[in-house]
């Protein structure tokens, strides 16, 4: 099986049976990310205590990139600090804007490498990225206003 095969079953697993697809009802804090340009839409739902992201869950509609690209988002940012979690954001984003292409640096994003050739996209890029960003703002507004 090629590469491109094992990414693509990936993302597919991913958006079709998303595992953190559902309200959570321990959530500190909750943000919606909009992506105007194709109508995805998320709530991300966090659960930060003591400076870890404890648990995270996210819903609403989109596209089977933005829908994979946050359900593997969320399996990462799990248990990881909210420093931690922002810099696999920060390096994320930096990936798909081809800004980091060395493997070495970009191995702890694990199945997201699956959306890697998304910046050959432009007009994905955005829906791989959503929950990127909306992850930033809301862990930003938790208790970090000075990043």
């Amino acid at each position: 099986m090629a590469l491109d095969d094992v990414y693509t079953e990936v993302l597919g697993e991913h958006s079709r049976n998303p595992d953190h697809k559902h309200h959570l009802s321990c959530a500190t804090c909750a943000l919606k990310g909009h992506n105007p340009s194709c109508g995805d839409e998320i709530t991300l739902e966090l659960q930060v205590e003591g400076g870890m992201v404890k648990d995270a869950s996210f819903t609403g509609v989109g596209c089977a990139i933005s829908q994979a690209s946050t359900d593997i988002m969320i399996e990462l940012i799990r248990g990881k600090s909210i420093e931690e979690a922002r810099d696999l954001a920060r390096k994320f984003i930096a990936m798909i804007k081809g800004e980091i292409t060395d493997d070495e640096e970009l191995e702890d994003l694990d199945e997201a490498l699956a959306l890697r050739n998304v910046s050959h996209m432009p007009a994905r890029v955005k829906c791989a990225v959503l929950a990127w960003h909306t992850l930033d703002d809301a862990l930003k507004k938790d208790g970090n206003p000075e990043k």
